[in-house]
């Protein structure tokens, strides 16, 4: 389940005319909410609820609609992403091999739940379905570094963190 971000919503003046002016143009579109919601997380990172609002009320559509489609699609994310995004696998080969204990060491470890922004703004967590990388499992991502193979000891987490 996807959770509200926590962090204060600190959204400029120039992000906001930008999302305005979109809006704007491309309101009367059929089908405008997904291409505004990407427009959006495109210039703001995320879609804080502020943000929803925005395109709520351009759009004129009730709020629950847009939170609904923000919260049913996987890539959008309701929380500013950190600075190194890790995505642990729990596709079947890697859940199979230990992926989710791996998962569970990180959320406690980093004090954060899945989709979460450590509080330092450094680590993003989430876990996600497949990397496609079935014969390295159990498997994680930093930003774009794969760490395949595994074995979810305490030692190769805190390395694997340490390089970040």
């Amino acid at each position: 389940m996807k959770r509200i971000s926590t962090v204060p919503f600190t959204g400029t003046a120039e992000q906001e005319q930008a999302l305005k002016n979109w809006l704007a143009e491309h309101k009367q579109q059929r089908g405008a909410a997904m291409p505004a919601l990407q427009k959006a997380q495109e210039i703001y990172g995320y879609l804080p609820l502020e943000v929803q609002k925005m395109v709520a009320e351009a759009l004129d559509k009730p709020l629950a609609e847009i939170y609904g489609i923000t919260t049913f699609y996987s890539w959008f994310a309701l929380s500013p992403k950190g600075q190194n995004d890790i995505n642990v696998c729990l596709g079947t080969a890697c859940y199979v091999k230990g992926s989710g204990a791996i998962f569970e060491k990180l959320e406690k470890k980093l004090g954060v739940k899945d989709g979460e922004t450590t509080e330092d703004g450094k680590f993003s967590l989430n876990a996600v379905r497949c990397i496609g990388a079935c014969g390295l499992a159990p498997v994680l991502k930093v930003n774009e570094d794969v760490y395949g193979r595994l074995t979810g000891d305490e030692k190769e987490l805190d390395e694997i963190l340490a390089k970040y």
